[in-house]
């Protein structure tokens, strides 16, 4: 029996072109079973949301729990009366066939959790990321963020889990989320680029402070990024780069040893302290980052 799917989708109401295009791409999928959209508005009233609104498949609610990206994907999701819940964030589209490729590897492998590879835009690049391989596991995503696992992709049993809404700024709630979800159950991955990802219009790609707390609080959350080497080097190293980004050179210095100690070839730490010295700018750092389909 094919599963009914729920897709939720927060939105501030600031870009309708691209929320527009990203519900009618969910509404295209073509897929057997039931599909509605709730287009969850977060810090805006519903009645200002351009969405499609008027379509049979389509809600618009208000975010009634804490403000912010978790707490609107939580009120999407206690909205939803479907079998699998679904994330699309209001600036990404769905390609075709990615709901209908998920839930036939859910039928077919099992798991209450998938995800699938991306293709990510900036400007008018696009580069595939992709995972090379089916499942991806816990420790898997403790070695690497693995950018692919990305929230727009993410199908799941309803019920099965939450959002933590005290993730600070909404920051690393996804991939507090994607853990969580393989400690559980490995992960169902459909690695093909069933998902654009668009990175130029991000509301948190330089929101540093937020971004640092962000990983501050996975390292308190999740001891064992700690643990591993490489995964404890890239976190250290980001954590490097947004102090240097903030100005804060002794904080980079810091967080760029620490990144080196655990790992010699982290080479997060070296762009952090070139930062740092003012020898090149974040946003330059980024959007050199960006053009090649990665990030920081």
């Amino acid at each position: 029996m094919t599963p009914s799917v729920g897709v939720v989708i927060p939105t501030r109401g600031d870009r309708p072109a691209q929320l527009r295009e990203a519900v009618e791409s969910a509404l295209a999928q073509d897929f057997p079973g039931r599909l509605s959209v709730v287009v969850v508005a977060d810090g805006a009233a519903p009645g200002e949301i351009e969405a499609p609104a008027r379509h049979p498949r389509v809600r618009v609610l208000p975010n009634t729990r804490t403000p912010g990206l978790p707490g609107a994907r939580n009120t999407g999701i206690a909205a939803c009366d479907t079998d699998l819940v679904a994330f699309c964030d209001d600036d990404d589209v769905w390609l075709p066939g990615k709901l209908a490729a998920q839930t036939r590897a859910l039928g077919e492998r099992g798991g209450e959790f998938a995800s699938c590879g991306i293709e990510v835009e900036y400007g008018h690049r696009r580069v595939a990321r992709l995972a090379g391989c089916d499942t991806v596991t816990a420790d898997d995503l403790v070695r690497s963020r693995m950018v692919m696992v990305h929230s727009s992709t993410f199908l799941f049993e309803r019920g099965a889990l939450r959002l933590d809404e005290s993730a600070p700024g909404g920051q690393n709630e996804d991939w507090d989320l994607a853990l969580r979800a393989a400690r559980r159950q490995p992960i169902t991955h459909v690695d093909r680029p069933l998902v654009r990802v668009r990175w130029g219009g991000s509301h948190y790609v330089a929101r540093w402070a937020d971004r640092i707390a962000g990983l501050d609080w996975m390292l308190a959350r999740h001891p064992e990024l700690a643990v591993d080497p490489r995964g404890a080097a890239r976190v250290y190293g980001q954590l490097a780069f947004g102090h240097a980004a903030l100005g804060h050179r002794r904080e980079a210095v810091r967080w760029a040893v620490r990144a080196m100690r655990a790992r010699a070839g982290e080479p997060r730490a070296p762009i952090a302290l070139a930062v740092a010295a003012g020898l090149i700018s974040a946003p330059a750092v980024l959007s050199a980052l960006h053009r090649r389909g990665h990030g920081i």
